[in-house]
């Protein structure tokens, strides 16, 4: 997801921690009362910018004791709380609101033997809820209706409505919806039935999940939306102006499917579908079950950035089916889904696909954990997280260094024929639940009891030790050659003694796009090129008219890198035209470190803050050294 700088955080104090849940690690809140289900019942208000409304959540008590239940909130308008049925009002109270993580709301329960409650609150979301986004009109591609979209992972389904906002708990969950009704309403579960126009002229939209999820995967979107078919289960959404091009770009996700059910068993949640959000979107994708939302960023026409649609269908195995049960154990839902995600391109594409994104993987792990700083703690794969927002720990490191422990793993219990049962097992027994990385290292000696190899893996080097990975697996560098080749190339090419131009437009036509994309990686790992080299490769290979967003990215950086003062503008264009973090963290870093572009990066970025997502904003900010 996003990278991060090497600044120190702040530690929070310890009654947010216990009333936070998922940081503390302290499971006894959790095991007097939990939430089982939910059921929300909201209108959409475009003109205040909030959800109103209610939520009944059913709360299960561990204790006949009990007297209370914890929930989590953050910016909430708690309006009533009452008993469900019964409409006996509840005594409520609202902790101290603490830094990003929001207060605890505390809720007395009725007197009574049941040791099953049912609960509804009253309320609404504030204008500025960090889980939400508003656009209106002029911000989407029609220009005609407003627009809004969710994003609750890490910590902020508590800023949408009040629940226990960890992965360690998992609840299924219904919605009763009404919004204008020129709009269409998506949610992360499946359709029930078909709209209705309710008195006043709303339409009504009806949603269930039945699979037990954890509450961050729950997302709403709203906007003048369309759909078109690609698989068997599958339908692609989008303003009009995108849905023909996205159903293009995305037509390979039943095969991919298909893959993804060879290696990890039954796909249990029914429909998968894509949603190409507004540029706004802070991801490549965000998993959210039977609607992945996907970044228009990868609309590449070429189908080669489909990968990131490979990635969040491994998500519906490995995070959504399988769970972290909290984000010290992130890689347990990244690394996993990395690792299943280059198994499904090896089936579609062969093994050599499979070890050259592994390769590709690496180049991002290293330029991580050089922002972060190599002996920065949230490069551990099992960090710490006392007192530290995830996130200000999310990075590339739970994803690729967790890919680099299962790749070697894998070799190390005999290759991917031996491997690959042991994934199908893990998933099966760990299906539903919300697991840490003991839980895994358990099932792993236990499917693999005779292994002398397995048992030599120095466990607390790779998790506990910051930095790279001790072990980097020896892949296949067959379809990396070239790029090689061409980067030392340009290296060695001394473009002031003069003479013909030794390059031209073949050297990259002739390569697929990952290819290119690799050749730039490695050229961004070398010293600057001088403007004069920079200035020839873009007259030879046309980089600046890129429509691969992964290409243009790179392409970008190596222009801030040489110190190009014709790619500022081109730069600050790409940051603002789009929201993604991958792409506007580190070149917003990059202009930072340039002192004569500093102030104008910072002067586009707060000109632009209101237009971005929360968490771009929060974490962008943090990057240009603007918030502690």
């Amino acid at each position: 997801m996003s990278e991060l700088s090497s600044r120190q955080f702040p530690v929070l104090p310890f009654s947010l921690l216990c009333s936070s849940y998922l940081l503390s690690g302290d499971h006894h809140v959790l095991d007097e009362a939990e939430v089982s289900s939910v059921s929300l019942y909201l209108d959409v208000d475009f003109e205040r910018k909030v959800l109103c409304g209610k939520v009944d959540l059913t709360v299960d008590k561990k204790k006949a004791e009990v007297t209370h239940v914890l929930l989590d909130s953050k910016d909430l308008n708690i309006i009533k709380v009452t008993g469900h049925g019964s409409g006996q009002v509840l005594e409520f109270s609202v902790g101290e609101n603490i830094s990003t993580l929001g207060s605890k709301l505390e809720i007395k329960l009725p007197s009574t033997t049941e040791m099953r409650l049912m609960l509804s609150i009253l309320y609404e979301t504030d204008v500025n809820s960090s889980a939400l986004q508003w656009l209106p009109p002029e911000q989407t591609a029609g220009c005609k209706h407003p627009y809004l979209f969710s994003q609750c992972q890490a910590v902020h389904c508590r800023a949408m409505f009040p629940c226990q906002d960890t992965p360690s708990v998992k609840v299924t969950y219904t919605a009763e919806i009404t919004a204008p009704p020129e709009l269409t309403v998506l949610m992360s579960a499946r359709r029930v039935g078909i709209p209705t126009i309710m008195p006043g002229g709303l339409k009504l939209h009806k949603f269930e999940q039945p699979v037990p999820i954890p509450v961050y995967l729950v997302s709403i979107v709203v906007g003048h939306l369309e759909s078109l078919k690609i698989g068997p289960r599958s339908h692609v959404w989008s303003e009009k102006q995108y849905v023909e091009k996205a159903a293009y770009e995305f037509a390979e996700t039943e095969q991919m499917l298909l893959a993804a059910e060879s290696i990890c068993g039954e796909y249990v949640w029914g429909v998968y579908d894509l949603l190409v959000l507004p540029p706004s979107f802070p991801f490549g994708g965000m998993e959210n079950p039977c609607l992945t939302f996907v970044t228009p960023t990868v609309l590449a026409g070429d189908r080669s950035l489909a990968d990131v649609v490979a990635h969040e269908i491994s998500h519906s195995w490995t995070g959504n089916l399988v769970t972290n049960r909290n984000f010290e154990h992130f890689w347990l839902n990244e690394g996993f889904t990395v690792f299943v995600e280059r198994k499904i391109l090896a089936k579609l594409y062969g093994e050599k696909a499979r070890h050259f994104s592994a390769i590709g993987g690496l180049k991002d792990l290293k330029d991580a954990i050089s922002a972060l700083g190599e002996n920065s703690p949230l490069t551990c794969l099992v960090p710490d997280l006392r007192g530290i927002s995830p996130e200000d720990a999310f990075s590339t490191v739970p994803y690729e260094k967790g890919h680099t422990l299962l790749f070697h793993l894998e070799e190390l219990a005999g290759g991917p024929e031996v491997f690959d049962p042991f994934l199908k097992a893990y998933i099966t027994k760990f299906k539903y639940k919300s697991i840490d990385t003991d839980d895994f290292k358990k099932f792993l000696y236990e499917y693999f009891p005779n292994n002398s190899l397995l048992k030599e893996v120095d466990w607390k080097e790779w998790l506990f030790k910051p930095g790279m990975p001790p072990v980097i697996p020896k892949y296949d560098t067959s379809l990396q050659e070239v790029c090689t080749g061409l980067c030392i190339k340009w290296m060695e090419w001394d473009a002031v003694a003069g003479g013909p131009c030794p390059f031209k437009p073949d050297d990259i036509n002739n390569m697929s796009s990952g290819q290119v994309r690799e050749f730039l990686a490695q050229l961004l790992e070398e010293n600057p090129l001088s403007v004069t080299k920079l200035q020839t490769m873009e007259n030879t290979y046309k980089l600046n008219s890129m429509g691969n967003s992964e290409i243009y990215f790179r392409w970008l950086r190596l222009g801030i890198k040489g110190r190009w003062k014709e790619q500022v503008d081109r730069a600050l264009e790409f940051v603002v035209a789009q929201g993604r973090m991958k792409f506007v963290r580190p070149l917003y870093r990059d202009m930072y470190d340039w002192e004569d572009v500093r102030d104008k990066a910072i002067a586009v970025f707060k000109s632009n803050k209101s237009k971005m997502m929360y968490l771009t904003a929060y974490t962008v900010a943090k990057d240009l050294h603007l918030e502690s």
